[in-house]
């Protein structure tokens, strides 16, 4: 009876040694449990925070380049002085103006046919200083069949011719011979600024308006030698 004893004694230690070893483990798997979710809500959050700050960057980054893309406008001399131009595929308006010469020439007179116009004055300053870009235009471009205008805003028939003679031009030469902004071409062709450079095309259709003669090179040499 009394090894029975002994033996039930040990029976009950080795249950109770089972029990608690199962409400350890059991705890220990709640600890595991509650603290892997608790690292799976701080990686959440940790990626939610990230996505913010990432969106936060990408927009910051878009404000940057909108800013960027304003302040180029801003300085773009086509922005700030030929604003007004004709915007291209618009019908160059028709005009008929006399040269040095007395003789009339009108922009139908080169249908068909890629005409550049320079409008340019002697006493500007920017024009003087353009003269020798729009001449190497002339230069190169003239023996593939594209015409050359220069439109004067001079207003003294002497000044304009002598400025003729000076820079030694070529190309075809009109004026109005009034003060700029009175002429009937200054408010056809929306001039603000000059000097300021049209390309017609064949079809009498504006192709570019620019205050940049580099542009107008840019747009040749694309037509003519970029296939």
């Amino acid at each position: 009876m009394k090894g029975f004893s002994h033996f039930y004694c040990f029976v009950a230690v080795i249950y109770s040694l089972l029990i608690f070893c199962s409400a350890a483990n059991a705890q220990q798997q709640n600890k595991s449990q509650g603290q892997q979710a608790k690292e799976q809500q701080q990686t959440k959050e940790q990626q939610q925070t990230e996505a913010q700050e990432q969106q936060a960057k990408g927009l910051l980054q878009q404000t940057k380049a909108q800013q960027q893309t304003k302040e180029q406008q801003q300085q773009d001399p086509d922005v700030q002085y030929g604003a007004q131009l004709l915007k291209a595929g618009s019908v160059a308006p028709e005009f008929r103006l006399k040269g040095p010469d007395g003789k009339e020439l009108a922009l139908s007179d080169f249908k068909g046919k890629y005409v550049v116009l320079d409008f340019w004055a002697s006493w500007c300053g920017d024009c003087r200083r353009d003269i020798p870009n729009i001449k190497a235009l002339y230069e190169k471009y003239s023996p593939k069949g594209v015409e050359f205008v220069g439109v004067s805003f001079d207003d003294n028939a002497e000044r304009w011719q002598n400025a003729i003679k000076e820079f030694g031009l070529k190309y075809h030469q009109v004026s109005e011979l009034k003060k700029w902004k009175t002429t009937d071409i200054y408010a056809a062709y929306g001039i603000k600024w000059i000097p300021t450079i049209y390309i017609i095309g064949p079809d009498g259709k504006v192709k570019l308006a620019t205050v940049l003669s580099e542009r107008a090179e840019q747009f040749l040499h694309n037509l003519y030698y970029v296939k």
